[in-house]
């Protein structure tokens, strides 16, 4: 896809409750805090925002809505259809989950609608087609897929002459699964967006945690990445020095890492300073020997970051 920023900001942290901000993350952001964020992005030229019906079961998309206010044609919207909150009985369940999407986005059409999730190629990507053919979805992605359901959903959408346009994995220094399996080639020839989240494994490779300061107690983040901080700080402690070449930080080097790649990473933002950061992380250009070493060693490293949530691409 043309002109779209090379960073996406994520406001998974945004929600509350169910798979919300507080209860993945530990995060408590007021309406003020997310308002400052969404300004602070607006004014670097990050336009691109990603969110989900599912995060916090639409509290997400409640404060992004907010936050956009009447800047809806200044943006660049991304949310989700969740096959496993779908209603089963719907004659379209995707017609009806994005009219709620639409509602608390306060918007009559999504730039980018993905798949959140393979629940079933066959009986979900199709009633994608009649949003496309509506106008209330301009573009169609696929999030968490394998490269054959990909290359699946793929036929499915051009037997009504639309495509894939993007695709959104975990993906970084950490979890290279999708690079591995042949999707980032896939998308390559292909034109599709390769959108990786996950970039910074949610904060445990930004470089503010180690093992004398763990992430957020009571956070499933913590429960899984708290464990792996003493192997992860020889990885942190080589992206601080790598970042002091560049004049950047730990988190900047892990999304320049992912740009290097040729990925467009999701950034979840939570702070007005996030948003400066990773705006300063897209203009860094890594060398070829940069990137050769940190991802040697990451992997020597050895350590599985994949979500409960997420399929094995290699699988």
């Amino acid at each position: 896809m043309k002109n779209l920023p090379k960073i996406a900001l994520g406001t998974w942290s945004w929600g509350t409750g169910f798979a919300g901000g507080d209860a993945v993350f530990g995060n408590h952001l007021s309406d003020e805090q997310m308002q400052q964020v969404f300004d602070t992005a607006m004014q670097n030229g990050l336009n691109l925002w990603d969110t989900a019906a599912v995060y916090g079961m639409g509290s997400s998309e409640n404060a992004l809505g907010k936050a956009i206010g009447n800047r809806r044609a200044d943006v660049v919207l991304s949310t989700k259809f969740t096959p496993q909150i779908a209603n089963e009985q719907a004659q379209n369940a995707a017609v009806e989950m994005i009219l709620g999407s639409l509602n608390r986005l306060n918007t009559d059409f999504i730039d980018i609608y993905w798949i959140h999730n393979p629940h079933d190629v066959e009986r979900w990507t199709p009633m994608l087609i009649e949003l496309l053919q509506t106008g209330k979805v301009k573009r169609v992605g696929v999030s968490n897929h394998n490269l054959a359901q990909i290359k699946r959903a793929n036929e499915i959408l051009k037997t009504a002459g639309f495509a894939v346009s993007a695709v959104q994995n975990h993906y970084s220094l950490l979890y290279r699964n999708s690079e591995e399996a042949g999707i980032l080639d896939y998308c390559r020839e292909q034109g599709i967006t390769f959108f990786a989240y996950m970039v910074l494994e949610q904060g445990a490779l930004s470089g503010r945690y180690s093992p004398q300061n763990p992430l957020p107690d009571g956070s499933q983040r913590a429960q899984t990445y708290n464990k792996l901080l003493p192997e992860l700080s020889v990885l942190t402690q080589k992206m601080a020095q790598i970042g002091e070449t560049h004049h950047a930080d730990t988190a900047q080097i892990a999304i320049a890492y992912a740009i290097a790649k040729g990925a467009l990473p999701i950034i979840g933002a939570t702070k007005p300073q996030h948003v400066t950061d990773a705006a300063a992380a897209a203009k860094i250009v890594l060398t070829d020997e940069q990137v050769g070493e940190l991802e040697a060693l990451a992997q020597s490293i050895n350590v599985n970051t994949r979500g409960g949530w997420e399929n094995d691409m290699l699988a």
